[in-house]
């Protein structure tokens, strides 16, 4: 063996369940995921996006006004990466720049009608997928997989993604 998986420190012995149980979850994981992305795929195909045009188009309509540097720090991608996208979005008339009113280097990022219509859609067929899922649990294990997706996120990072989603709200410089 070579590379990085012959130095890689071997696994922890454990119990055979507990290593199922995790497989169990890893791949119900990616199964949940590739359906979760699979209807808004099929529409982005249709504008010539991909996935990361819809992680940025997402944040910038539930947060309108977000800067460069903020997106970056949410999406944890490169500038390099983030430009290519955003100048598509920005060609296409998806997502519009302005400059920042305190600091005037600061590009500020905002939904155009255009942009909100398409990001509230494909919010509506992903937020339908998770609402036929949630029918079919209760309460408290909606509390659980709550619970569990939050855990699953860096320790590091937590607080910061908690601002994100539960407290969005107006932004500075609309």
């Amino acid at each position: 063996m070579s590379g990085a998986l012959a130095e890689a420190p071997p696994a922890a012995a454990t119990d055979p369940a507990e290593t199922q149980s995790c497989f169990d979850v890893i791949e119900l994981l990616f199964f949940a995921y590739r359906d979760f992305v699979s209807d808004p795929d099929r529409i982005l195909t249709d504008y010539g996006f991909g996935r990361a045009h819809h992680r940025v188009l997402h944040f910038v309509n539930r947060q309108p006004g977000l800067t460069i540097a903020e997106l970056l720090d949410i999406l944890r991608i490169t500038k390099q990466s983030l430009n290519r996208v955003l100048k598509e979005l920005v060609e296409k008339g998806f997502v519009e720049q302005r400059t920042g009113v305190q600091d005037r280097r600061q590009r500020l990022l905002f939904p155009t009608v255009k942009g909100r219509d398409l990001a509230l859609a494909l919010s509506r067929m992903q937020g339908e997928r998770i609402r036929r899922a949630i029918d079919r649990c209760s309460e408290d294990d909606r509390q659980a997989a709550l619970r569990f997706l939050f855990a699953m996120i860096d320790e590091n990072d937590r607080d910061h993604v908690a601002r994100l989603v539960y407290g969005a709200g107006e932004r500075k410089g609309q």
